[in-house]
This record gives C-alpha cells, structure tokens and sequence, in this order.
C-alpha cells in the first residue's frame, strides 16, 4: 500500500514527465530496432516492457529502461549469426535469467570494475557503428535495392568501402529529409533553445518526425518525384482485432536452447546490457535533484525479469538509458510512475494510431540516430580522454578500434587488456621508496615497503635490490605494510642469502622470515 502511494503520490509532476520521456522514446525505439535488423514492432515491445514492468520492478525513481543504442552492434550481428530473429529471442531469454542471477549473487558492483577509459570507449566504438550503419538509410537505399551490402557488419571493411557507391544510389528526396533532420536536432542542442522554457521541454526528435512527414506529404503534391513511398517509411503492422494484435508478439525457438552460439549471445547480451544499466543507473542517481541513491542488485533483478519477457514474446534486449533517463529528470519527474506512464503510452500508440507511425520516413530516424551516434563519440570526448595521459587515452583507442575492427567483445578485452598493463606498471612503480643515508664506514640504502606489498610488485623489488652496489648496507623496512604477500617475503629471504658473496650487510625491520629452497 504504501509502495502504491508513493507512486501515485506526485502525479502532477510524473505524468508531463512521462509524456516528454515517451516522446523521446518513441522515434528510439523504432530506429533501434531497424538499426537492429529486427521487425519495428520488437523495438515497441521493448519499450513497454522497459517502461512497465522494469519501471514497476525497479528500486530507482529516475531511471527509464528500453531498447538501447548500445546493443544494436551485438543484436545486428547475433541475429545474422544464429540465423533467424526468433532464435535469437532464445539468447534475450538466457540473457534475462543471467542477469537475474547476477541480482541475486548482488552482483551490481561489476560496474566499478571497469575503467572509465574502457566504457566511454565501448560507448564511443558503438557510436562509430551507429553511424556507419545510419548512412544507407539516410541516402534513401531501402530494403528493395541494396541495402544488405550498404549495412557493414564490424568487421567488414569491404562493406564500409563500399559506402562511397552510394552516390550511384542515393535518392534526393531523403537526402533532403535527413539534412534538414540534422539541422534541427543541432539547432535543437544549441543554449537559445535550451534557455528557451517552452521550447526545451519538447524534444527535437519529435519535431524531426513531425516536420519529416509532413516534408513528404509536401512532396507527394508538388515534387513527387522526391516523394518516399513505404519502403522508405516505418511499417508497423495494423490492429484491427484482438487476434491480429496477439499476432504481433513472437515466441522464442525454444529448440535453439542447444545451440552453443545462443548462449554466446545470452552471455554477452547479459554482461554488456547489465554494465550499460549500472552506469546510466549511476548517471542518473548524479543528476537526480534529490540525490536518491538506486539499489544495483535490484535493478540487476529488474532488467533480467524484462529481458525474460522481451524473449518470450519477440522484444528487443533492453538496458537502462541514460537519454530516456536525463530527458525524465529534466521534464521534472519524481518517481517511477513517469517511467511506467510512458510504457502505456506507448502501448496506446500501437494499439490506436499505427497509420501516423507509418507516415515516418526511415530517413528520419536515420539522422535521429546519427546524432545518438555522435553524442556517443563526439570530438571533444576524444580530446578530453587525450588530455588525461596514456593511460587513459590508449585504453580508450585501443577500445574503440578493437570494436570497429573486430567486434564488441574483443575490443572491451583488449582495452581492459591494455588498462590492465598500466596497473601493473603503476604497482610495478609504486611497491616501494628508496632513501641513501650514510652510515659509520658504509652508505645505507633504506628500502621502505609500501602499505600493500603484492606479488605484482615482486618485480619492482627484484630490480631494485639487484641494482644494489656491492659493500653497502641494505635496511628493509616494512613498518608501514599492513599486507606483505609471501611471494615478497620471499624474494627478501632470497637476496639475504646472495647478499652475503657481494658484501651486502642486510637488516629487515618488522619482516617475518620465511624458509626458501636455497636454506637447505
């Protein structure tokens, strides 16, 4: 009851909310899911799902969830590998119990373990392939001419190259829709409109799909040559009864489940959306003007009960996101019921105006996504992550590249591999000090071990006492180490004994001995 009440509790301030975050959503949800590959309908059911029941489930009160930009590199490819899209709904399934049982394991931490650098790289490497995959659709080439060969996977060079025979192609009449698109969403992000309190409120990606149609409507009576006809718009099927919209939803191939790719997908889906949803979740909780702090592990159980019913009846994977997200916070949201509003509307739009959804040209949705994909990489987070040295800049490049080379799992590994090696040099750098002192008839070297003596910093400690000049006298002092790992104790025992043939007086302060082979 009193979990209702609070939902219910501020509604002259959720429900304006959840009407912008819908509005938003909206234009999204179709063009990720043609992003995708997917059927169009599979992006709505994504966002209901996301809207209602994640909404419903989840602990955060700012947090929107749906079909995300982030995943549409993996559903793309996924459901080209494995086949067919209802073998891939097997994958969101598995990836749903997964997650699940990363929720009841209270796994939500995961997301601390991963380097800034390596994130904003995953997230700029998809921004990249957003873009690439946006310009067919842009120029106008549509599922009745080339597009396949226009669409490049992420390792398919050949493909990319193939982009510049687009001029052969292209069709003048979304060309057009999509620049004056793109013109409005830049001018959408400049401060006069942001400053503007009635114009900020209203997305720009709405007034691009309402301006769009109506472009084409104007073309179909004084230009038809530039007119785009439906295979150049959004097709959503029809719901004329209540069998033709249960006809709508899709089941899973449940035979699939033996399948070793599935699986692959399911694991991957489950760590990529459940990372995405920790760091919008915490995104969020930042802009969130009631400093409201969300339950990870919650929100882990959460995003797997959704994921489980976008498998069982044809939805895309969904994340938490942080568009939908800010755009709530900002139109003044003050709980969840915004994001389960905006669920409904959705479902409400389906049900009662498909044929406005299918005035839409694709091209508009194009130059949407576009913007989503230069957000993700913009230039200025390239040279902020430059400014910040190497080791935050080479993780991040070898991250993006690995993703637009290879695919999105190998290119996080080899980022996280190369954040991996500058912790390894920082630990290698930072296991000890070294002080010269002289004393009666020989100089003193002191070695003070750090706070945390590990086996990475073996290394370090090895060069450093194998630098030693013969003669002198060594102290080893480990009154500031609280943790001593025995592969250094070690290491110190070792050069006890060597010491001895080079004239190397050593003293240990506060250092346990150990037995190694070489005593006996």
């Amino acid at each position: 009851m009193n979990k209702s009440k609070s939902i219910f509790a501020h509604l002259g301030s959720d429900l304006p909310a959840g009407l912008v975050v819908f509005l938003v959503a909206l234009p999204l949800c179709l063009g990720i899911a043609l992003s995708s590959g997917a059927p169009l309908f599979s992006g709505i059911i994504a966002g209901v799902v996301g809207g209602i029941v994640i909404g419903y489930l989840s602990g955060s009160a700012t947090s929107v969830s749906g079909p995300a930009a982030g995943l549409t590199v993996i559903v793309l490819n996924a459901i080209s590998d494995l086949g067919s899209f209802d073998v891939f709904l097997m994958s969101v399934l598995l990836a749903g119990i997964f997650q699940v049982l990363l929720g009841i394991a209270k796994a939500g931490v995961i997301g601390y373990y991963f380097p800034t650098s390596v994130i904003k790289g995953m997230l700029a490497g998809i921004g990249i392939i957003l873009i690439i995959k946006q310009i067919p659709y842009a120029f106008g080439v549509n599922e009745t001419q080339n597009l396949a060969q226009y669409i490049p996977f992420i390792n398919d060079l050949g493909a990319v190259l193939d982009l510049r025979n687009l001029a052969n192609e292209f069709d003048f009449g979304a060309l057009i829709i999509t620049t004056i698109s793109l013109t409005i969403l830049i001018i959408w992000d400049k401060p006069m409109i942001k400053s503007n309190k009635i114009l900020r409120v209203i997305p720009g990606a709405l007034i691009v799909v309402f301006l769009s149609v109506g472009i084409n409507k104007l073309f179909k009576f004084l230009l038809p040559s530039l007119y785009l006809d439906i295979d150049d718009k959004v097709v959503l099927p029809q719901v004329d009864s209540f069998s033709s919209f249960t006809d709508l939803f899709m089941l899973p191939d449940f035979s699939a489940i033996t399948n070793s790719g599935v699986w692959v997908v399911a694991f991957t889906i489950a760590i990529i959306a459940s990372l995405e949803t920790l760091l919008s979740l915490e995104a969020a909780d930042k802009i969130d003007p009631y400093k409201r702090v969300s339950p990870p592990n919650r929100e882990l159980l959460a995003q797997g009960i959704g994921n489980m019913i976008n498998g069982l009846i044809g939805g895309l994977p969904v994340t938490a996101v942080i568009v939908r997200s800010s755009a709530n916070v900002t139109a003044g949201s003050r709980t969840k019921m915004s994001a389960i509003f905006h669920g409904v509307l959705l479902v409400v739009t389906v049900l009662l105006i498909p044929s406005w959804l299918n005035l839409i040209p694709l091209a508009a949705l194009a130059a949407i996504l576009l913007q989503v994909g230069y957000k993700l990489t913009r230039v200025s987070l390239i040279k902020s992550q430059a400014r910040l040295g190497w080791d935050q800049f080479l993780p991040f490049l070898i991250t993006v590249l690995g993703i637009v080379v290879f695919d999105l799992l190998i290119g996080i590994a080899l980022g996280m591999g190369v954040a991996i090696v500058y912790i390894l040099l920082r630990n290698f750098q930072n296991s000890h000090i070294i002080s010269k002192e002289s004393k009666e008839d020989k100089d003193t070297l002191k070695i003070i071990l750090s706070e945390e003596v590990s086996f990475l910093n073996k290394g370090a400690l090895i060069k450093t006492l194998e630098e030693v000049p013969d003669g002198k006298h060594v102290i080893i002092d480990g009154s500031n180490s609280k943790i001593i790992d025995y592969d250094v104790l070690e290491v110190i025992e070792n050069f006890k004994i060597s010491a001895r043939e080079r004239d190397i007086e050593v003293d240990t302060i506060k250092i346990k001995s150990v037995k190694v082979g070489a005593h006996h």
